[in-house]
């Protein structure tokens, strides 16, 4: 029964990387006219009312929530929503100062700093299997991103801030998904993820361009917010929540690390954007390092068996 959660489990998330990925091509296009953060404030304000109306009715029907779980809820929406928030952000302004590239590729990084970081927080140990097929997938990430790290600027510094707080999203949803309501935490996350937008959006942009109706009659701008924060946020946070109740954040990693991958065939169905060699390469390490992930070598468990043995005589 939980091997098939599982195995349901990665199919929800490489649907999530899928959506992700494609939606990029449209979120570039939308934030050219509305700014990223003022973007992120509709786009996770509509998911944030989006869920509210579903939790409402939910709670109608379960009866409401006792006050000590009100409360976990909150507190563990809200941290997800500070580290989710902070790694939008810290992405956001590392674009200032490096490349779309090297600040791509350092986001990913997030699928190596994961392991680590379950280890640190949840005690989770890493299979050597595990830790092959993240290096497979960072090298792939390196490849796809073909990003030159010959000058370090504070661009990469700021992104690679961002991978640690996407880190620690994925990790601590791990901690929470089990203990806590799904639709609480998660519309908490959306509306704390919301209420920081704004705020950015206030101190750094014209956010009064959020306050035009003909920002959102822009068919680019419409179609963008009314995807991403229906199926790219919503749907797609509830899921991630869900199903990590029955995998590991460093398998959520390595398949969140396929986003990339779609976002390059996106590029390539939608706007003719060819696909090198060295991005086909770096696609191919990616999956195998997400496959090599899932690999279990009856050999290796055997002779460790043997060595501990051998070491107890």
């Amino acid at each position: 029964m939980f091997e098939s959660r599982k195995w349901l489990a990665d199919i929800i998330l490489i649907g999530i990387a899928f959506v992700w990925g494609t939606t990029f091509v449209m979120v570039q296009e939308a934030i050219s006219t509305l700014l990223p953060f003022s973007f992120l404030t509709i786009r996770f304000g509509l998911a944030a009312l989006f869920l509210c109306l579903f939790f409402r009715l939910s709670m109608r029907q379960k009866g409401p929530l006792s006050a000590e779980a009100r409360r976990q809820n909150r507190i563990g929406g809200f941290v997800l929503g500070l580290f989710l928030f902070l790694g939008y952000a810290f992405q956001t302004f590392s674009l200032l100062y490096t490349t779309s590239g090297k600040s791509g590729f350092l986001t990913g990084v997030s699928v190596a700093l994961v392991p680590v970081l379950s280890f640190l927080i949840l005690g989770i140990r890493v299979r050597f299997v595990s830790v092959l097929g993240v290096l497979l997938a960072v090298s792939g990430l390196y490849l796809l991103a073909f990003a030159d790290f010959s000058v370090i600027n504070r661009g990469d510094v700021l992104a690679f801030f961002c991978a640690i707080f996407f880190g620690l999203q994925i990790v601590f949803t791990a901690k929470f998904s089990g203990t806590r309501s799904v639709f609480h935490l998660v519309t908490i996350q959306m509306v704390t993820v919301t209420i920081l937008s704004l705020c950015s959006a206030i101190l750094f942009e014209p956010w009064h361009l959020m306050l035009k109706p003909d920002t959102y009659l822009n068919p680019a701008v419409a179609s963008a917010l009314l995807v991403t924060s229906l199926f790219a946020t919503a749907l797609a946070f509830i899921g991630q929540t869900h199903v990590q109740k029955f995998t590991t954040p460093n398998r959520v990693a390595l398949i969140f690390s396929m986003e990339p991958v779609f976002a390059a065939l996106a590029d390539y169905w939608w706007q003719g954007v060819a696909l090198g060699g060295r991005a086909l390469a770096g696609a191919f390490l990616i999956l195998c390092g997400m496959i090599l992930a899932e690999v279990h070598f009856p050999t290796l468990s055997i002779f460790r068996k043997k060595v501990k043995e051998k070491s107890g005589q």
